[in-house]
């Protein structure tokens, strides 16, 4: 049976990682997830004067550095000049040389979004009219390369080094107390500590490069190691590296002082009989309590690494989107973890300890309650992403999402399948449980004659010993009387020979025979009953040594027959082919997460489509001639509430100034608002807010003219759109007036 299990589980662990890694390979190019939605001067605008600064605007809070904007001219120079500055929100812009000559340029961006993804990007604007231009800027961001794929591959490792870690350890607390000791399941714990670990430390080495550079010759770079460690990634991962260590306490403590107290033998029959066995010993009960605690508090942790530097960081409802994203965590960990462990237990559990009917039943309990989980996490966090249903089919974002839904909705078909094997596993040992039965008691019987015909042997052994002793004592005696007895009649003899000397001869002579014959009857030895003795016991021995053999080959024996009939058992196998397809669905699930969690969000990406498209038709419809052209999105949050609303102000200089408002859809095309409000802004000198009520001119235009602005300076222009009585949202960007 194994021999023909092997084979099918090499190529289906195969195929996994080869389409695991395809998913990765392809997952670069769309790694960022901070959009630039908007530019000042326009993406492909003419503006009739030379703009004294170069203002982009991007969906969410960025990482500048000190050449992550340049500003080209036709002939590649730069003509920018100082640090990049953040005026407000999310724009960020960089002053420009004076006196600069008609002419194509061309702005260059390399930045760090807040959720720690690079972002890089050029796009062209002219002054006075377009001109050639021999800039070419480089499409490859630093995330594209060999140090971009290896960021990817430490991503989807720690990711899968958690769900081994946390998960593995939840199996053995929640539902198979005996899997402590089972060596095979602390090796696949450590294995996801240690892999987490390594995955944690190479994301750190590969940070810098990744964010700058991308050159291989950079991980090494301290002074850009010293810069990842005060960003908000860097502080993540040295935190995670930190709860690592309370991990591997707590790892220590699971497969020690915890794998001592744990039933040696499966708890199932235990909970059925006592209603669980040792679980009512306080020691026992405080570890368990102790553990779990502690094991979900440093699940949490890591967990929170996450959570703190990516996604639910930033945009809409960060408070709220972060919790549920360390819970979203820890039940993909429970899940996905625990089936790793329970596959690890179904092929490579001890035969004296095979994970139960029972064990996976409280799997599946715990497995159904983390689906739930998942459900509802997943649909906060698919709408926070992608805010409208077309994104689901039209962002890359929103397709993934789709691939995810159905893998998970396989993964939940093949566990019903794997509960139906649970349930037929469960049948079959009740009708095994007879023969079971019948097979203990036929054992107990060839055991008890074995013991009584042992107890014959030595009970024989004692009488012989006993006749030996008794017999050699009649011998021993016998001949100390008739010793004695010659003795006395030679006593006898020699005073009655108390005569002549003439017959002294005779009588010694005779004196001496009787001595003669007194030596010659001497008791016979007592080592010789010894001797016996010994041999008997060391037949005894040898007899024990035999037995003790016997018994062991039989105990093999009988291992070997339970491995069999286990392997044989069809339920168990059939549960064995599931467990194995959710496990094989589960790699490219998590694969296609770690796609997911480097992708562009779909709310993201729709925002940033409508800027461009909201740039374009400006250019097409002479909306952008203005000395000054704003253009901002907004998302009032109501129904038809997302949009693009432009600003034009001309001649953008201190007094008089027209100014024009444009508002479309996101498909580009104008609409009309209930109500359109701009306010003014000089915080430098305390001035304003100055309001400005345009009049409405046509579908999705409003006009103002005469606006004063008093004097020159960099001008916040607040921008306030009502979709509906009680849906409104107020966006802004500053301009340089003057």
């Amino acid at each position: 049976m194994t021999q023909t299990i092997a084979p099918r589980v090499r190529t289906l662990v195969l195929l996994i990682l080869a389409v695991a890694g395809a998913l990765l390979a392809g997952a670069a190019p769309v790694s960022a997830h901070a959009a630039l939605t908007g530019s000042d001067p326009a993406q492909g605008a003419v503006v009739a004067a030379a703009p004294s600064q170069v203002s982009l605007t991007f969906s969410e809070p960025i990482a500048v550095g000190d050449d992550s904007v340049r500003v080209l001219d036709p002939k590649g120079e730069r003509v920018d000049k100082g640090d990049p500055a953040n005026p407000s929100g999310t724009t960020y812009s960089v002053r420009l040389v004076s006196g600069l000559p008609d002419g194509t340029y061309t702005v260059a961006y390399q930045v760090v979004s807040a959720d720690s993804h690079p972002v890089a990007g050029a796009f062209t604007f002219s002054i006075g009219a377009p001109s050639e231009t021999t800039v070419s800027v480089s499409a490859q961001g630093s995330d594209d390369g060999l140090v971009g794929w290896l960021y990817g591959f430490g991503r989807y490792v720690s990711y899968a080094g958690f769900v081994v870690l946390a998960g593995g350890a939840a199996f053995v607390l929640a539902c198979w107390a005996p899997g402590a000791r089972a060596r095979a399941v602390q090796r696949l714990v450590v294995s996801g500590w240690l892999a987490l670990t390594a995955a944690t430390l190479g994301l750190l080495m590969l940070r810098g490069s990744y964010t700058t550079s991308g050159k291989v010759g950079d991980v090494f770079d301290l002074e850009l190691l010293g810069d990842v460690l005060q960003t908000k990634t860097g502080a993540a991962l040295v935190s995670r590296l930190l709860l690592l260590a309370a991990a591997a306490l707590f790892i220590a403590v699971l497969f020690g002082a915890y794998a001592r107290t744990a039933d040696a033998v499966e708890p199932d029959r235990d909970a059925e009989d006592d209603g669980g066995g040792d679980e009512g010993e306080p020691d026992k009960r405080d570890l368990t309590f102790g553990l779990a605690l502690g094991g979900t508090v440093v699940a949490a942790g890591l967990a929170a690494s996450w959570a703190m530097s990516e996604h639910a960081s930033q945009g809409l409802q960060a408070g709220v989107a972060m919790p549920v994203d360390v819970v979203h965590l820890l039940a993909v960990a429970t899940w996905l973890g625990g089936l790793t462990a329970l596959l690890v237990a179904l092929y490579r559990a001890p035969v004296e300890t095979p994970v139960g009917r029972d064990a996976v039943r409280r799997f599946s309990r715990l497995a159904f309650g983390s689906v739930v989980t998942l459900a509802v996490t997943g649909v906060y966090q698919s709408w926070r992403q992608l805010g409208s249903w077309s994104a689901f089919t039209d962002t890359r974002y929103g397709q993934l999402l789709l691939v995810k839904i159905a893998l998970v909705a396989v993964m939940v078909a093949v566990a019903f399948l794997s509960r139906r094997w649970t349930q037929r596993l469960a049948d079959a040992r009740v009708s095994e449980a007879a023969e079971e039965a019948e097979r203990t008691e036929a054992t107990e019987r060839a055991e008890e004659a074995v013991r009584t015909k042992e107890a014959v042997r030595a009970k024989e052994a004692v009488r012989t010993k006993e006749a030996v002793r008794t017999k050699e004592a009649v011998r021993t005696k016998e001949a100390v009387r008739t010793k004695e007895a010659v003795r006395a009649e030679a006593t006898e003899r020699a005073e009655e020979e108390k005569q002549p000397a003439g017959t002294a001869p005779a009588e010694a002579s005779g004196t001496s025979e009787v001595s003669e014959a007194s030596m010659a009857v001497e008791p016979p030895k007592a080592s010789d009953a010894f001797d016996a003795f010994d041999a008997e016991k060391a037949e005894a021995g040898q007899d024990s040594v035999r037995a003790a053999q016997l018994a062991r080959q039989r105990a093999a024996a009988e291992a070997a027959r339970q491995k069999r009939l286990r392997d044989a058992d069809p339920n168990r196998f059939g549960l064995r082919r599931s467990v194995l397809a959710e496990a094989g669905i589960a790699v490219v699930l998590l694969a296609v997460t770690t796609v997911l969690t480097q992708t562009e969000p779909g709310r993201t990406e729709q925002d940033a489509r409508a800027a461009t498209a909201a740039s374009s038709s400006a250019s097409a419809t002479g909306q952008g001639s203005g000395a000054v052209s704003l253009t901002m999105p907004f998302d009032t949050g109501g129904k038809s509430g997302k949009g693009v609303v432009s600003i034009d102000l001309d001649p953008a200089q201190a007094g008089d100034n027209a100014l024009h408002v444009y508002v479309e859809g996101p498909d580009g095309t104008p609409v009309d608002v209930p109500e359109v409000k701009i306010a003014l802004t000089l915080a430098a000198q305390n001035i304003g807010p100055l309001p400005v009520a345009p009049d409405h001119v046509t579908t999705g235009h409003w006009s103002a003219s005469r606006v004063q602005i008093p004097m020159a300076g960099d001008w916040k222009v607040e921008v306030t759109v009502r979709t509906s009585d009680i849906d409104q949202v107020t966006v802004s960007k500053n301009a340089q007036i003057g």
